[in-house]
C-alpha cells in the first residue's frame, strides 16, 4: 500500500534528517516504526502526510508511493482525500469544540456525508466514553480521552492508511494497554492499515505484523516481531532484556552499536 525508497528530507535546506529512509507497509498491517528521540520518525510521518511545508521541510531525494501513486508532491488535503490520515503526537484535538463535534470535523474531506451518524456510532462503539462526553468540551477530557478522540476523528474519514504517532505518549499504562488493543481491533475489524511510531517498544512488537527501527534517520534493522524480539541487541536496548532475561534498565544500557550485520 505504502512505499518509501530512499527518501531523503531535508529543513531549512541545510538540516538533513531523514538519509535514504526506505520502508514498505503492506495493504491490511500494522507496521511498528522504533526509534529512540531523534531518529527521525515524526518526520518520516509528516513526509508521508505532505506536513513538511509548513516545517520548511521538503523531501529532496528519493519516492513516497501510495497504492502506485507518487505523493511526496501533493498537498496534506489531498493526501487525506487519497485515504491517508495522521493522528497526530500530542492529541491535538479541538480543545474549544465538543466530543462530537470533533468527530464530525475528521468527515470534512469526505464526499459522501450521508453515513455520519451511523460512523459517530461505529467510534462510539470502539470508545464507549466518548459516547458518554459527546457533549463535553474536548479540552477538559483527559490525556486518554483526548487520544481516543483523535483516533475516532481519525476514523470518521474512512482513512485506507493510519498514521499513529506515538499514541502512548503520557498515559497511564493501562490506559495504553485499553488503546493499543483498540488499534488491534480497528485494525482487523474494519481492515485499516496503520503504521504506527512508538517508542513502547514491547507493545509495538505484541500488536504488529513487521517493524523497522530506526537510527539517524534511516533504517537500521527490521523483521517481525519474533525475529525482533530474538535479537541481542534489540532485546538489551528497546526491551530492557540482557542476555539471560534478566531485566535490565535503560539507565544501565550505558553504550548501544549497531552490529555490523544489520547493515549487510
Amino acid at each position: 500500500m505504502l512505499s518509501l525508497n530512499n527518501v531523503e528530507v531535508i529543513y531549512n535546506k541545510v538540516i538533513l534528517v531523514l538519509k535514504g529512509m526506505s520502508l514498505e507497509v503492506p495493504d491490511g498491517q500494522i507496521v511498528g516504526l522504533l526509534g529512540a528521540n531523534g531518529a527521525g520518525k515524526t518526520t518520516t510521518l509528516k513526509a508521508i502526510s505532505g506536513l513538511l511545508k509548513p516545517e520548511d521541510g521538503e523531501v529532496t531525494d528519493g519516492s513516497i508511493e501510495f497504492m502506485g501513486q507518487p505523493i511526496h508532491n501533493h498537498d496534506p488535503e489531498e493526501i487525506v482525500r487519497m485515504g491517508i490520515f495522521q493522528v497526530m503526537e500530542g492529541r491535538r484535538v479541538f480543545e474549544h469544540l465538543t466530543v462530537e463535534e470533533n468527530l464530525i470535523a475528521g468527515a470534512y474531506t469526505r464526499r459522501e456525508r450521508g453515513s455520519l451518524a451511523a460512523d459517530l456510532e461505529m467510534v462510539y462503539a470502539y470508545f464507549p466514553r466518548l459516547k458518554e462526553r459527546r457533549r463535553q468540551v474536548a479540552g477538559y477530557l483527559s490525556g486518554g480521552e483526548q487520544q481516543m478522540l483523535a483516533i475516532g476523528r481519525a476514523l470518521m474519514a474512512h482513512p485506507k492508511l493510519m498514521l499513529l504517532d506515538e499514541p502512548s505518549l503520557g498515559l497511564a499504562p493501562l490506559l495504553v494497554q485499553e488503546i493499543f488493543g483498540i488499534v488491534q481491533r480497528i485494525n482487523k475489524e474494519k481492515g485499516t492499515t496503520i503504521l504506527l511510531v512508538e517508542q513502547n517498544a514491547n507493545l509495538t512488537l505484541q500488536v504488529a505484523d513487521y517493524a523497522y527501527i530506526m537510527e539517524n534517520g534511516r533504517i537500521v534493522l527490521e523483521g517481525t516481531p519474533d525475529e525482533l524480539k530474538e535479537n541481542a541487541d534489540v532485546r538489551e536496548f528497546y526491551l530492557g532484556l540482557t542476555e539471560v532475561g534478566k531485566r535490565k534498565s535503560y539507565r544501565e544500557v550505558k553504550h548501544y552499536k549497531r552490529r555490523k550485520r544489520w547493515l549487510s
